[in-house]
């Protein structure tokens, strides 16, 4: 990735994360923007997030998807940049997995 697609990355990460704190309210879950993978041509940003406890995963992703359209539109009133990169919301599996593996080492260390 180079540095203007990292740049967006981070600047998409930041101001998406503020306005999914303003705006959406996820019941019983904590919702994170991990990070966001802008392709190329800056037409596609690819937001990995991630939902504690996973159970709450499905009903976060339904949230996320009905509120796509106005997240957009208001992350491209925001950043007043052009192109606005169109958000693909995903799963980032990457804690939930880390706290298996830490809580697979605990159990091993209490045999």
């Amino acid at each position: 990735m180079d540095y203007r697609n990292e740049r967006m990355g981070n600047l998409v990460r930041e101001e998406l994360s503020k306005i999914i704190a303003r705006e959406l309210e996820f019941e019983g879950a904590l919702v994170t923007i991990t990070e966001v993978e802008v392709d190329k041509k800056l037409d596609t940003a690819k937001v990995l997030v991630s939902v504690i406890p996973s159970e709450k995963a499905k009903e976060v992703f339904k949230i996320l998807d009905l509120a796509r359209n106005s997240l957009q539109t208001i992350l491209f009133r925001k950043l007043n940049l052009k192109p606005v990169p169109r958000i693909q919301f995903e799963i980032d599996r990457g804690p939930e997995n880390a706290a298996n593996v830490e809580k697979t080492l605990l159990a091993e260390d209490n045999k």
